[in-house]
């Protein structure tokens, strides 16, 4: 039987095929191989033993959260406690661009800031508008219920960021667990344990665990730098340019000019030179 992996809890993959859960264990073959199933595999199983005996052939993959197969992200991304973060959400976005997976931004926490903070922001969220990327706010639920219908919509973004209780305010009988931000430490308590696909009518929505690094460690330079949409807005003499130190670049100009948002080539900047220091 063909079914979907909804959760993974340790060594128990839950299976839902046919509108039933089947609670199953990973073929020893596959355990050998190295091969874990992961939230939103697609499985070849035995509902009589309850084993998975082979994982279908994936169209994506992403490490933190390490799911598969999804058709969209939602970055929940607070204005405050924990603070907006260009550089975490630009990190999120390449990876999502690097494995072919439709970002949208969902801001969260506006009401913990003033009209003046809030106009800060502005240049910032029009710009990523600008250059292609959905923004919404977690106060749209008509708008948010309409981009994740007949989709499998995973929803990352840093530790207490406001993910569960998007799902709570989506979904009034979900009741997830939702934490406090921790004051010492400046971001949230970790409240979802587990990768869940949560399905209510045509929506299938991923809630993960939240995170506060994330690294690169299977991707090129290259795979990084076409990560940045923008810049192909600014086409290069030479293909192979990185937009760092080769002199006649048009992507470097276009950032002198104004036409790129300062965070997001000084990310670049930043993430290569990890990247070279680093290797993620």
């Amino acid at each position: 039987m063909t079914g979907l992996v909804v959760k993974v809890i340790s060594e128990n993959f839950f299976v839902l095929c046919n509108n039933t859960i089947y609670v199953c264990k990973q073929r020893g073959i596959l355990k050998k191989q190295n091969t874990l199933p992961l939230v939103g595999d697609f499985v070849l199983f035995n509902a009589e033993k309850r084993v998975i005996e082979k994982i279908l052939p994936r169209k994506n993959e992403i490490i933190r959260p390490n799911v598969a197969n999804i058709d969209q992200a939602f970055i929940i991304t607070s204005f405050k406690n924990p603070d907006f973060s260009t550089n975490l959400l630009d990190k999120l976005l390449v990876e999502l661009e690097i494995n072919k997976i439709k970002p949208v931004i969902c801001l969260t926490k506006k009401d913990l800031i003033s009209e003046v903070e809030f106009n800060n922001y502005k240049s910032i969220i029009e710009y990523y508008e600008k250059i292609g990327y959905t923004v919404v706010f977690n106060t749209e639920l008509k708008k948010i219920k309409e981009l994740l219908k007949n989709k499998i919509t995973v929803f990352t973004g840093q530790t207490g960021s406001g993910k569960s209780t998007l799902l709570n305010k989506l979904f009034k009988d979900l009741n997830l667990k939702t934490g406090e931000v921790s004051i010492a430490l400046g971001r949230g308590r970790h409240t979802t344990r587990h990768s869940e696909i949560i399905i209510k009518d045509n929506i299938k929505v991923l809630d993960t665990p939240g995170f506060s690094a994330l690294s690169f460690l299977n991707y090129s330079k290259e795979e990084l730098r076409d990560a940045f949409r923008e810049f192909k807005n600014f086409p290069c003499l030479y293909k192979d340019c990185m937009h760092d130190k080769e002199g006649e670049c048009k992507v470097k100009e276009a950032f002198k000019n104004k036409l790129i948002l300062e965070s997001r080539y000084n990310n670049y900047i930043n993430f290569l030179q990890e990247f070279d220091t680093k290797r993620w």
